[in-house]
Protein backbone atom coordinates (compact mmCIF):
# COMPACT_ATOMS: atom_id res chain seq x y z
CA UNK A 1 0.00 0.00 0.00
CA UNK A 2 3.09 1.96 0.17
CA UNK A 3 3.34 3.31 -3.21
CA UNK A 4 -0.60 4.42 -2.41
CA UNK A 5 -0.52 8.52 -2.93
CA UNK A 6 -2.50 9.87 0.37
CA UNK A 7 -2.61 13.82 1.08
CA UNK A 8 -3.92 14.79 3.90
CA UNK A 9 -4.53 18.76 4.27
CA UNK A 10 -4.16 20.10 7.51
CA UNK A 11 -2.24 18.84 10.49
CA UNK A 12 -4.75 19.41 13.34
CA UNK A 13 -5.87 16.51 15.30
CA UNK A 14 -8.11 14.96 12.67
CA UNK A 15 -5.53 14.90 10.35
CA UNK A 16 -3.12 13.44 12.92
CA UNK A 17 -5.29 10.75 14.15
CA UNK A 18 -5.91 10.44 10.33
CA UNK A 19 -2.25 9.62 9.59
CA UNK A 20 -1.88 7.41 12.30
CA UNK A 21 -4.58 5.22 11.38
CA UNK A 22 -3.63 5.55 7.81
CA UNK A 23 -0.01 4.41 9.13
CA UNK A 24 -1.24 1.42 10.92
CA UNK A 25 -2.68 -0.04 7.39
CA UNK A 26 0.32 0.03 5.74
CA UNK A 27 0.40 3.36 4.20
CA UNK A 28 2.23 6.17 3.99
CA UNK A 29 0.17 9.51 3.61
CA UNK A 30 1.56 13.17 3.17
CA UNK A 31 0.08 15.76 5.55
CA UNK A 32 -0.01 18.96 4.15
CA UNK A 33 -0.25 22.07 6.72
CA UNK A 34 -0.73 25.84 6.30
CA UNK A 35 1.02 26.61 9.39
CA UNK A 36 4.71 26.14 10.62
CA UNK A 37 3.47 24.15 13.25
CA UNK A 38 0.91 20.79 14.10
CA UNK A 39 -2.12 20.97 16.35
CA UNK A 40 -4.49 23.55 14.47
CA UNK A 41 -6.55 25.24 16.62
CA UNK A 42 -4.16 23.39 19.83
CA UNK A 43 -1.37 24.98 19.87
CA UNK A 44 0.49 26.66 23.27
CA UNK A 45 3.48 29.43 22.27
CA UNK A 46 6.08 30.28 24.91
CA UNK A 47 6.10 33.91 25.81
CA UNK A 48 8.96 35.26 28.07
CA UNK A 49 8.97 32.13 30.13
CA UNK A 50 5.14 31.62 30.03
CA UNK A 51 3.32 29.24 28.01
CA UNK A 52 -0.02 30.26 26.52
CA UNK A 53 -2.31 27.62 24.93
CA UNK A 54 -4.35 29.51 21.96
CA UNK A 55 -7.71 29.86 23.78
CA UNK A 56 -8.92 28.47 27.39
CA UNK A 57 -8.72 24.50 26.48
CA UNK A 58 -8.86 21.58 28.46
CA UNK A 59 -8.48 17.80 27.89
CA UNK A 60 -11.89 15.63 29.72
CA UNK A 61 -10.24 12.62 31.10
CA UNK A 62 -13.16 10.43 29.93
CA UNK A 63 -12.97 11.22 26.28
CA UNK A 64 -12.82 7.28 25.13
CA UNK A 65 -11.14 8.83 21.88
CA UNK A 66 -8.80 10.32 24.52
CA UNK A 67 -7.97 7.04 25.98
CA UNK A 68 -7.44 4.99 22.94
CA UNK A 69 -4.54 7.75 21.71
CA UNK A 70 -2.91 9.27 24.58
CA UNK A 71 -0.89 8.08 27.00
CA UNK A 72 -1.89 10.22 29.90
CA UNK A 73 0.81 10.01 32.00
CA UNK A 74 3.55 10.69 30.05
CA UNK A 75 1.51 14.17 29.51
CA UNK A 76 1.64 14.61 32.82
CA UNK A 77 -1.44 15.71 33.26
CA UNK A 78 -3.00 18.24 36.06
CA UNK A 79 -5.85 18.10 36.82
CA UNK A 80 -8.81 21.06 38.29
CA UNK A 81 -10.59 20.67 41.14
CA UNK A 82 -14.30 19.71 40.28
CA UNK A 83 -16.55 22.38 40.48
CA UNK A 84 -15.90 26.12 40.54
CA UNK A 85 -15.05 29.56 41.75
CA UNK A 86 -18.37 32.11 41.52
CA UNK A 87 -17.92 35.55 41.76
CA UNK A 88 -21.58 37.21 41.96
CA UNK A 89 -21.43 41.08 42.56
CA UNK A 90 -18.68 41.53 45.23
CA UNK A 91 -19.05 38.30 46.68
CA UNK A 92 -17.78 34.73 46.07
CA UNK A 93 -18.19 31.57 46.83
CA UNK A 94 -17.01 27.88 45.94
CA UNK A 95 -19.31 25.47 44.31
CA UNK A 96 -17.26 22.19 45.09
CA UNK A 97 -17.22 18.85 42.80
CA UNK A 98 -21.35 19.46 41.69
CA UNK A 99 -21.12 17.10 39.17
CA UNK A 100 -18.44 14.42 40.27
CA UNK A 101 -20.33 14.28 43.87
CA UNK A 102 -23.74 16.32 43.53
CA UNK A 103 -24.01 15.26 47.16
CA UNK A 104 -21.23 17.35 48.93
CA UNK A 105 -23.59 20.24 47.86
CA UNK A 106 -25.46 19.42 51.25
CA UNK A 107 -22.79 21.10 53.24
CA UNK A 108 -22.49 24.37 51.15
CA UNK A 109 -25.03 27.26 51.59
CA UNK A 110 -26.98 26.02 48.59
CA UNK A 111 -29.01 28.60 48.47
CA UNK A 112 -26.50 30.47 46.90
CA UNK A 113 -26.18 28.60 44.37
CA UNK A 114 -29.78 26.95 43.99
CA UNK A 115 -32.34 25.46 46.27
CA UNK A 116 -32.07 22.01 48.19
CA UNK A 117 -34.58 20.40 44.96
CA UNK A 118 -31.67 21.65 42.59
CA UNK A 119 -29.26 19.74 44.27
CA UNK A 120 -31.65 16.36 43.78
CA UNK A 121 -31.98 16.69 40.51
CA UNK A 122 -28.29 16.96 39.60
CA UNK A 123 -27.57 14.10 41.02
CA UNK A 124 -30.39 12.43 39.56
CA UNK A 125 -29.31 13.53 36.30
CA UNK A 126 -25.90 11.98 36.88
CA UNK A 127 -26.95 8.99 37.10
CA UNK A 128 -29.24 9.19 34.34
CA UNK A 129 -26.82 10.06 31.86
CA UNK A 130 -24.05 7.02 33.35
CA UNK A 131 -26.62 4.61 32.24
CA UNK A 132 -26.95 5.77 28.93
CA UNK A 133 -24.46 5.27 26.10
CA UNK A 134 -23.22 8.23 24.64
CA UNK A 135 -24.46 7.00 21.47
CA UNK A 136 -28.02 7.06 23.33
CA UNK A 137 -27.38 10.50 24.36
CA UNK A 138 -27.08 11.74 20.48
CA UNK A 139 -29.87 10.10 19.51
CA UNK A 140 -32.15 11.92 21.97
CA UNK A 141 -34.81 14.61 20.95
CA UNK A 142 -32.43 17.95 20.53
CA UNK A 143 -33.74 21.44 22.40
CA UNK A 144 -31.55 24.12 23.15
CA UNK A 145 -30.02 23.39 26.88
CA UNK A 146 -31.37 26.03 28.38
CA UNK A 147 -34.86 24.78 27.40
CA UNK A 148 -33.58 21.47 28.31
CA UNK A 149 -32.67 22.86 32.11
CA UNK A 150 -36.15 24.53 32.66
CA UNK A 151 -38.12 21.65 31.22
CA UNK A 152 -35.86 18.93 34.16
CA UNK A 153 -36.89 21.43 36.63
CA UNK A 154 -33.87 23.21 37.56
CA UNK A 155 -34.60 26.62 39.25
CA UNK A 156 -33.55 29.48 37.68
CA UNK A 157 -30.70 30.34 40.37
CA UNK A 158 -28.81 27.44 39.76
CA UNK A 159 -29.67 28.16 35.83
CA UNK A 160 -28.30 31.65 35.93
CA UNK A 161 -25.38 31.08 38.73
CA UNK A 162 -23.76 28.24 37.38
CA UNK A 163 -25.15 26.23 34.62
CA UNK A 164 -25.24 29.50 32.12
CA UNK A 165 -21.46 31.00 32.94
CA UNK A 166 -20.18 26.98 33.38
CA UNK A 167 -21.34 25.79 30.06
CA UNK A 168 -21.53 28.98 27.86
CA UNK A 169 -17.31 29.09 28.45
CA UNK A 170 -17.59 25.67 26.95
CA UNK A 171 -20.01 25.91 24.27
CA UNK A 172 -18.89 29.85 23.49
CA UNK A 173 -22.23 31.84 23.24
CA UNK A 174 -23.87 33.18 25.84
CA UNK A 175 -27.64 32.05 25.68
CA UNK A 176 -27.21 28.15 26.13
CA UNK A 177 -29.16 28.07 22.48
CA UNK A 178 -26.55 24.81 21.77
CA UNK A 179 -28.12 21.35 21.32
CA UNK A 180 -29.17 19.02 24.81
CA UNK A 181 -27.30 16.99 23.26
CA UNK A 182 -24.22 18.47 23.70
CA UNK A 183 -25.01 19.44 27.51
CA UNK A 184 -25.39 15.91 28.21
CA UNK A 185 -22.33 14.79 26.47
CA UNK A 186 -20.29 17.09 28.39
CA UNK A 187 -22.07 16.56 31.76
CA UNK A 188 -22.03 12.86 31.44
CA UNK A 189 -18.29 13.56 30.63
CA UNK A 190 -17.26 15.50 33.61
CA UNK A 191 -19.37 13.70 36.04
CA UNK A 192 -16.72 10.87 35.06
CA UNK A 193 -13.65 12.35 34.29
CA UNK A 194 -11.51 15.36 34.93
CA UNK A 195 -11.34 18.61 33.11
CA UNK A 196 -6.80 18.69 32.69
CA UNK A 197 -4.34 20.03 30.90
CA UNK A 198 -0.64 18.79 30.47
CA UNK A 199 1.51 19.92 32.30
CA UNK A 200 3.72 21.91 29.40
CA UNK A 201 0.76 22.92 27.64
CA UNK A 202 -2.05 21.84 25.76
CA UNK A 203 0.22 22.13 22.22
CA UNK A 204 1.92 18.39 24.10
CA UNK A 205 -1.73 16.68 22.83
CA UNK A 206 -0.83 16.91 19.16
CA UNK A 207 2.78 16.73 19.84
CA UNK A 208 2.67 13.38 20.90
CA UNK A 209 0.15 11.64 18.61
CA UNK A 210 2.88 13.43 15.66
CA UNK A 211 5.63 11.78 17.45
CA UNK A 212 3.87 8.06 16.85
CA UNK A 213 3.92 8.92 12.95
CA UNK A 214 6.81 6.57 11.49
CA UNK A 215 6.08 6.58 7.99
CA UNK A 216 4.05 9.80 7.48
CA UNK A 217 5.67 12.97 5.85
CA UNK A 218 4.34 16.68 7.19
CA UNK A 219 5.13 19.10 4.95
CA UNK A 220 4.75 22.33 7.09
CA UNK A 221 4.12 25.90 5.59
CA UNK A 222 2.01 24.20 2.36
CA UNK A 223 -1.23 25.78 2.25
CA UNK A 224 -3.29 24.21 -0.12
CA UNK A 225 -5.45 26.61 -2.04
CA UNK A 226 -8.19 24.08 -3.69
CA UNK A 227 -8.84 20.48 -3.73
CA UNK A 228 -10.05 19.45 -7.21
CA UNK A 229 -11.07 16.21 -7.95
CA UNK A 230 -7.63 14.10 -7.32
CA UNK A 231 -5.50 17.04 -7.63
CA UNK A 232 -4.37 19.89 -4.85
CA UNK A 233 -3.48 23.04 -6.06
CA UNK A 234 -1.11 24.72 -3.36
CA UNK A 235 -0.82 28.58 -2.96
CA UNK A 236 2.04 28.82 -5.04
CA UNK A 237 0.60 26.94 -8.12
CA UNK A 238 1.83 23.51 -7.53
CA UNK A 239 -0.30 21.05 -8.33
CA UNK A 240 -0.20 17.41 -6.80
CA UNK A 241 -2.04 14.14 -7.94
CA UNK A 242 -3.21 11.86 -5.17
CA UNK A 243 -5.13 8.53 -5.33
CA UNK A 244 -6.68 9.66 -2.06
CA UNK A 245 -7.48 12.75 -0.51
CA UNK A 246 -8.85 13.42 3.07
CA UNK A 247 -9.60 17.12 3.92
CA UNK A 248 -8.78 17.98 7.38
CA UNK A 249 -9.82 21.32 7.55
CA UNK A 250 -13.19 22.69 7.25
CA UNK A 251 -14.17 21.89 3.58
CA UNK A 252 -15.42 25.09 2.57
CA UNK A 253 -12.46 26.83 2.51
CA UNK A 254 -10.24 24.58 0.02
CA UNK A 255 -13.33 23.19 -2.16
CA UNK A 256 -15.64 26.14 -3.72
CA UNK A 257 -18.03 24.12 -4.47
CA UNK A 258 -18.79 23.59 -0.71
CA UNK A 259 -19.01 27.01 -0.03
CA UNK A 260 -21.99 28.26 2.23
CA UNK A 261 -22.61 24.85 3.53
CA UNK A 262 -21.38 25.20 7.17
CA UNK A 263 -22.34 27.80 9.62
CA UNK A 264 -19.98 30.66 10.69
CA UNK A 265 -17.56 28.84 13.72
CA UNK A 266 -18.38 30.59 17.01
CA UNK A 267 -15.46 33.24 18.19
CA UNK A 268 -13.60 33.51 21.21
CA UNK A 269 -10.76 35.93 23.14
CA UNK A 270 -8.90 34.47 25.02
CA UNK A 271 -6.26 37.14 27.24
CA UNK A 272 -2.94 35.97 29.25
CA UNK A 273 -1.82 38.43 32.47
CA UNK A 274 1.19 37.68 34.37
CA UNK A 275 0.48 38.79 37.84
CA UNK A 276 2.87 38.45 41.29
CA UNK A 277 0.18 35.77 42.30
CA UNK A 278 -3.42 34.03 42.16
CA UNK A 279 -5.99 35.16 44.10
CA UNK A 280 -8.34 32.07 43.74
CA UNK A 281 -4.76 29.97 45.22
CA UNK A 282 -6.62 26.38 43.98
CA UNK A 283 -6.63 24.71 40.68
CA UNK A 284 -10.47 25.42 39.97
CA UNK A 285 -12.01 27.74 36.98
CA UNK A 286 -13.66 31.10 38.33
CA UNK A 287 -17.10 31.56 37.25
CA UNK A 288 -18.55 35.58 36.45
CA UNK A 289 -22.01 35.68 36.70
CA UNK A 290 -24.23 39.06 35.45
CA UNK A 291 -23.32 41.57 32.89
CA UNK A 292 -19.49 41.12 32.61
CA UNK A 293 -17.24 41.08 29.93
CA UNK A 294 -15.02 38.08 31.80
CA UNK A 295 -17.21 34.87 31.20
CA UNK A 296 -14.18 32.40 33.03
CA UNK A 297 -10.77 32.77 34.12
CA UNK A 298 -7.99 30.86 35.98
CA UNK A 299 -4.96 31.61 37.00
CA UNK A 300 -2.75 28.46 34.69
CA UNK A 301 0.08 28.57 37.65
CA UNK A 302 -2.15 26.79 39.96
CA UNK A 303 -2.87 24.17 37.72
CA UNK A 304 0.36 23.21 36.63
CA UNK A 305 3.78 25.29 37.35
CA UNK A 306 5.71 24.44 34.39
CA UNK A 307 2.98 27.33 32.59
CA UNK A 308 5.14 30.17 34.38
CA UNK A 309 8.61 30.83 35.04
CA UNK A 310 10.04 31.19 38.24
CA UNK A 311 7.82 33.44 40.69
CA UNK A 312 5.46 34.19 38.59
CA UNK A 313 1.72 33.62 37.95
CA UNK A 314 0.09 33.23 34.82
CA UNK A 315 -3.92 34.23 34.54
CA UNK A 316 -6.31 33.10 31.36
CA UNK A 317 -9.28 35.18 30.77
CA UNK A 318 -11.78 34.21 28.21
CA UNK A 319 -13.99 36.60 26.80
CA UNK A 320 -17.10 35.15 24.58
CA UNK A 321 -18.32 38.45 22.66
CA UNK A 322 -17.42 42.19 22.81
CA UNK A 323 -17.05 45.23 20.39
CA UNK A 324 -13.98 46.32 22.34
CA UNK A 325 -10.84 47.12 20.69
CA UNK A 326 -8.40 45.82 22.61
CA UNK A 327 -6.59 48.69 24.56
CA UNK A 328 -9.94 48.88 25.68
CA UNK A 329 -10.79 45.31 25.98
CA UNK A 330 -7.48 44.72 28.11
CA UNK A 331 -8.89 48.11 30.31
CA UNK A 332 -11.86 47.34 30.87
CA UNK A 333 -11.37 43.49 32.34
CA UNK A 334 -8.37 44.67 34.37
CA UNK A 335 -10.82 46.76 36.19
CA UNK A 336 -13.27 43.93 36.58
CA UNK A 337 -10.09 41.68 37.89
CA UNK A 338 -9.28 44.64 40.58
CA UNK A 339 -13.12 44.84 41.46
CA UNK A 340 -13.43 40.78 42.09
CA UNK A 341 -9.95 40.40 43.66
CA UNK A 342 -9.08 44.02 45.84
CA UNK A 343 -5.47 43.85 43.67
CA UNK A 344 -4.77 47.40 41.51
CA UNK A 345 -5.46 46.60 37.84
CA UNK A 346 -2.52 47.34 37.02
CA UNK A 347 -0.86 44.21 38.47
CA UNK A 348 -2.13 42.47 36.02
CA UNK A 349 0.36 42.51 32.86
CA UNK A 350 -1.15 42.15 29.83
CA UNK A 351 1.40 39.06 27.99
CA UNK A 352 -0.95 38.56 25.05
CA UNK A 353 -4.05 38.24 23.31
CA UNK A 354 -5.49 35.66 21.08
CA UNK A 355 -8.73 36.57 18.83
CA UNK A 356 -9.63 33.20 18.09
CA UNK A 357 -11.89 33.51 14.77
CA UNK A 358 -12.52 29.26 13.87
CA UNK A 359 -13.01 28.17 18.31
CA UNK A 360 -15.64 25.70 17.80
CA UNK A 361 -17.83 24.82 15.24
CA UNK A 362 -21.35 25.45 14.71
CA UNK A 363 -23.68 22.26 13.98
CA UNK A 364 -27.09 21.94 13.45
CA UNK A 365 -27.23 17.74 14.16
CA UNK A 366 -24.91 17.18 17.04
CA UNK A 367 -23.94 13.46 16.24
CA UNK A 368 -21.68 11.22 18.32
CA UNK A 369 -20.23 9.11 15.77
CA UNK A 370 -21.00 8.44 11.54
CA UNK A 371 -20.63 5.92 9.53
CA UNK A 372 -17.13 6.11 7.20
CA UNK A 373 -19.29 6.00 4.31
CA UNK A 374 -20.80 9.37 5.09
CA UNK A 375 -17.32 10.89 4.86
CA UNK A 376 -16.69 10.84 1.56
CA UNK A 377 -17.17 13.51 -0.41
CA UNK A 378 -16.50 12.75 -4.00
CA UNK A 379 -15.04 9.41 -5.21
CA UNK A 380 -11.65 9.54 -4.28
CA UNK A 381 -11.97 13.25 -1.70
CA UNK A 382 -12.93 11.93 2.09
CA UNK A 383 -13.49 14.54 4.92
CA UNK A 384 -12.48 14.66 8.56
CA UNK A 385 -13.14 17.00 11.29
CA UNK A 386 -14.93 17.60 14.22
CA UNK A 387 -17.87 20.09 12.71
CA UNK A 388 -18.75 16.79 11.32
CA UNK A 389 -19.82 15.26 14.98
CA UNK A 390 -19.52 17.99 17.47
CA UNK A 391 -17.21 20.41 18.74
CA UNK A 392 -14.60 18.66 21.35
CA UNK A 393 -11.41 16.90 21.16
CA UNK A 394 -12.51 13.45 21.19
CA UNK A 395 -15.09 14.23 17.98
CA UNK A 396 -11.61 15.44 15.81
CA UNK A 397 -10.39 12.09 16.87
CA UNK A 398 -13.44 10.06 16.22
CA UNK A 399 -13.85 11.72 12.81
CA UNK A 400 -9.41 11.58 11.58
CA UNK A 401 -10.39 8.06 12.74
CA UNK A 402 -13.29 7.15 10.62
CA UNK A 403 -11.99 9.03 7.97
CA UNK A 404 -9.17 6.87 7.59
CA UNK A 405 -11.52 3.64 7.60
CA UNK A 406 -13.49 5.32 4.77
CA UNK A 407 -10.18 5.78 2.94
CA UNK A 408 -8.50 1.94 4.12
CA UNK A 409 -12.43 0.86 2.79
CA UNK A 410 -11.94 2.31 -0.77
CA UNK A 411 -9.05 0.28 -1.69
CA UNK A 412 -10.44 -2.98 -0.38
CA UNK A 413 -13.90 -2.43 -2.40
CA UNK A 414 -11.79 -1.52 -5.59
CA UNK A 415 -9.10 -4.20 -5.38
CA UNK A 416 -11.79 -7.11 -4.69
Amino acid sequence: MSDKKIYIVGAGLSGLIAALELEKAGFEPVILEASDCVGGRMKTDEVDGFRLDHGFQVLNTAYPEAKRYLDFSALQLKNFDPGAIIFEGKDSYILTDPLRNPLKLVGMAVSRVGTFLDKVKVFTLTQELKKKSNEEIFDEPSLPTHEYLKNYGFSDAIISNFFTPFFRGIFLEKNLETSSRMFEFVFKMFSQGYAAVPAKGMGQIPEMIKNQLRKTEIQLNCPVSSVEGTHLVLSDGTQLVADRIIVAVQPDRVMKQLEGQFAPSRKVINLYFSAPKSFLGRPMIALLTGQRVINNLVFMDDVSKDYVPPGKSLLSVTVLDTDLGEKELIKTVQGELEAISGYKGELFKPLKTFVINHALPQVADLKFSIPFTECKVLDQVFLAGDYLLHGSINAAMTSGRIAAEAVIHSFRVRAY
